[in-house]
């Protein structure tokens, strides 16, 4: 029942939230602020109470299940492994400081924004726990609708375009995942007879290789999109540039995250075949998203829309890592996707106190802030210095793991890849550059961060230089869901290695056959 408590405390707290606008306007911050702590605690006793043993012997934590459309094959299912933990932790976190960063930029409609914000993170959290896939579907388009919102309503100039552009690239490609659960629900029940949409009853789906490849693409669109990967990333920079500074945060720090646990719960283990023929095109894919993104991310003048190009670079070492099927690559994955949820999360929070101050987010009229806010520029190095991956800070950790184990997969494509961090040095010290060293075009007035807004940024560099500096709390609670994602493809391997052996070939020809099938399945060993 605690991870039902989780969806329910949020839920209920937006509707409270929303109708207590009537009573006090300042009762809906303190509404959403104490639902957000509230799960916060919940999964940080889970995660201080669970001894290293526990998460050893089985990857999942904490199940709950009970029918709700039975006769549909439909079941409420929740469950906890070491990979939703840290991602609820991420998601909580960083939605207390959204709470936090709207306290004084939201002034109209408050209960309905924050009504919004929570209903935001409630589907974001039952993505994190859901194992039916129904349901999974259900809490995606949760998280959707009211993004919309925050979007339209409390955005900038532009904000009715970009929450449109949102709406239609997400909707229209979460349509077609839902068309491949339908699909992978009656394939599994003309096969067993049995139609449901669980999880653990779709893994033991027997697919031709043509369906599941099809399936696969399904999957694909919505968490590609949602990533996002190049070409299909266009969404981003408008979404980002028009939201809110919390929405902002949200989306750069959370709903982008759930396309990479989308690939991490559900591509890798429901089709390993077709999930490995595809893993050089998605690898080139990242490689490309990489270097596209901090191309463009360099020649940016609006500060949110460098800083979501940043996004897209950044999200494409995270398609290179899954797709190298190894262990440190999975590693870093979830290294990068929560370290790239606090520094890029952190720009933007940057990004939204400059814009307080100075009502522009153009770099050009920007410059010289160092002398006049210390603090904040203090802050901001630290943030722009794990953007680029300085040793010490949480972002090396993700990307040297994730370019280790894809070297072992794609030698050429991990060098490409290297490329990028250089560039991103070049967009990153641009950063600090325009904004706090350069002298400004004109004098502005800027008062450095209130108590507030060091409440706000002083967590976020401790988190960062925790990850750079001791990981391993992070790995450990990783590493049994990463084994149960990497033995989804050591059955395809064994076939794979009975046919070389069962094949009646000569010596050398069974030699060189042999050599193949290893270089085959080199990737996708543990180190």
């Amino acid at each position: 029942m605690i991870l039902l408590w989780m969806i329910v405390i949020l839920m209920a707290g937006g509707l409270l939230a929303w109708l207590s606008k009537k009573w006090h306007p300042v009762l809906p911050r303190w509404i959403a602020l104490f639902a957000v702590l509230a799960d916060l605690a919940i999964a940080l006793y889970l995660w201080l109470g669970t001894p290293a043993a526990a998460l050893g012997a089985s990857p999942w934590l904490v199940q709950f299940e009970i029918p709700w459309v039975p006769q549909w094959g439909v079941s409420f299912i929740l469950a906890l492994d070491g990979l939703s933990l840290l991602m609820l932790l991420l998601t909580f976190f960083l939605g207390a400081l959204a709470v936090l960063i709207s306290w004084r930029e939201i002034t109209t409609k408050t209960g309905f924004f924050h009504f919004n914000l929570l209903w935001v993170l409630a589907g974001i959290t039952g993505v994190f726990l859901t194992l039916d896939l129904f349901l999974f579907y259900f809490f995606w388009e949760v998280m959707l609708i009211p993004m919309y919102f925050l979007i339209g309503i409390w955005g900038h100039a532009n904000r009715s375009y970009a929450a449109y552009k949102f709406f239609l690239f997400t909707q229209a490609s979460g349509l077609l995942m839902l068309l491949a659960i339908l699909g992978l629900y009656f394939i599994h029940g003309s096969q067993t007879g049995m139609y449901t949409f669980s999880y653990f009853e779709l893994l033991n789906t027997a697919l031709a290789p043509g369906a599941a490849r099809l399936l696969m693409f399904g999957f694909l669109a919505a968490f590609l999109v949602k990533l996002p990967v190049v070409p299909f990333h266009s969404w981003l920079p408008d979404a980002h540039s028009e939201a809110p500074t919390a929405g902002s945060v949200l989306l750069a720090g959370l709903l982008l995250k759930t396309g990479a646990y989308g690939l991490l719960r559900f591509v890798l283990p429901l089709f390993p075949a077709a999930a490995m023929e595809f893993a050089p095109w998605a690898m080139l894919l990242g490689v490309v998203g990489i270097l596209y993104g901090a191309l463009l991310a360099y020649s940016q003048t609006d500060l949110k829309r460098l800083v979501a190009y940043t996004s897209v670079s950044h999200m494409g070492f995270i398609i290179l890592g899954v797709f190298a099927f190894n262990e440190w690559a999975l590693q870093g994955v979830v290294m990068q996707m929560i370290a790239h949820g606090l520094s890029t999360g952190a720009l933007f929070v940057i990004a939204g106190f400059l814009y307080e101050r100075l009502h522009t987010r153009d770099v050009q009229l920007m410059g010289g802030f160092w002398a006049k806010a210390p603090k904040m520029g203090v802050v901001a190095l630290i943030f722009v210095m794990a953007s680029l991956g300085l040793p010490g800070l949480g972002n090396f950790i993700a990307e040297f793991l994730t370019l280790v184990g894809s070297w072992q997969a794609n030698t050429w494509l991990t060098v490409f890849a290297t490329a990028g961090l250089v560039m991103a040095t070049v967009y990153s010290l641009r950063i600090m550059q325009k904004v706090f060293f350069e002298p400004a075009p004109a004098e502005h007035p800027l008062p450095d961060l209130s108590s507030r807004e060091m409440l706000i940024s002083v967590p976020m560099v401790a988190l960062l230089l925790w990850l750079g500096l001791y990981p391993q709390p992070v790995l450990d609670t990783a590493q049994p869901s990463i084994n149960q994602q990497l033995q989804a493809y050591q059955q395809p391997l064994l076939e794979e290695k009975a046919i070389v052996a069962e094949a009646p070939v000569s010596p050398a020809k069974a030699d060189s056959v042999y050599l193949g099938a290893a270089v085959k399945t080199k990737p996708y060993l543990s180190p």
